[in-house]
């Protein structure tokens, strides 16, 4: 469903991204973990359209995300780290404005809000100005727009981040739920991410992917067994080397 095919991104003199190569399918949740400042974010911006690549291609149901971005958009669902939102709108009024953006009309478009909200779990705060909401709640609000257009790749920059253990079991579990129909990435530095939703994770450091392999994979190829100790001994840096401030 999605295919990156060596892609490669230059800031000026700085190589951030260097010839990323993978694929996800339908039924697939692929966690891209990485340190801070190892290409993740960079990567995920140009596989949505966001950034051009300085070479290299991503393509998303045969579809070449730089010659063919709106078809491509059709098929995505982009929940970008610290996702924007408007404050002063209720959930359901933000919902609806995302809809017409995506050109839902009519019946389409109220049933495609009313099931956003109930996969989301917003039914209690439909009516509640999303400035008004908690940090897990703005999240799932911005998940619902996400998945309205019912996208067939998902795509999800630290959907976790800063939310408390209640907040990510519920993120968690509604990605899960829509895991069998979707293709999702799930970008992360958060390894316990990989137990609790993935079907396989990249790692990725300094620009390059450090492995590739299902969580018990990893694990195997680690001296002790543990993911937390391959993720280090793969990604840790010298602290002088130079850093891009993409993600």
């Amino acid at each position: 469903m999605l295919e990156v095919r060596d892609l490669v991104k230059r800031f000026g003199p700085i190589e951030a991204v260097k010839g990323v190569s993978f694929s996800v399918g339908m039924g697939e949740v692929l966690g891209f973990l990485g340190p801070n400042g190892a290409g993740k974010t960079t990567t995920m911006r140009m596989i949505t359209g966001f950034l051009p690549p300085s070479s290299g291609a991503a393509l998303v149901g045969g579809h070449d995300v730089a010659r063919e971005p709106v078809a491509v958009k059709r098929l995505i669902g982009y929940l970008p780290e610290n996702a924007p939102a408007y404050h002063s709108m209720t959930v359901t009024g933000f919902l609806q404005f995302i809809a017409d953006v995506r050109g839902l009309r009519g019946k389409a478009k109220a049933s495609a809000v009313d099931i956003a909200i109930q996969k989301c779990r917003l039914e209690t705060v439909r009516q509640q100005t999303i400035g008004t909401l908690s940090k897990g709640y703005r999240q799932r609000t911005c998940f619902a727009q996400a998945i309205l257009h019912n996208p067939q790749v998902l795509i999800m920059d630290e959907p976790t981040d800063g939310l408390d253990p209640n907040q990510k079991h519920t993120v968690r579990q509604m990605i899960k739920d829509m895991s069998a129909e979707k293709a999702i990435i799930v970008s992360t530095h958060i390894l316990e991410e990989v137990d609790a939703i993935c079907t396989r994770a990249i790692i990725i450091s300094q620009g390059k992917i450090v492995a590739n392999g299902k969580p018990a994979e990893l694990r195997a190829s680690s001296p002790t067994g543990r993911l937390e100790d391959l993720f280090r001994k793969l990604t840790l840096v010298e602290s002088g080397d130079a850093r891009t401030k993409e993600g």
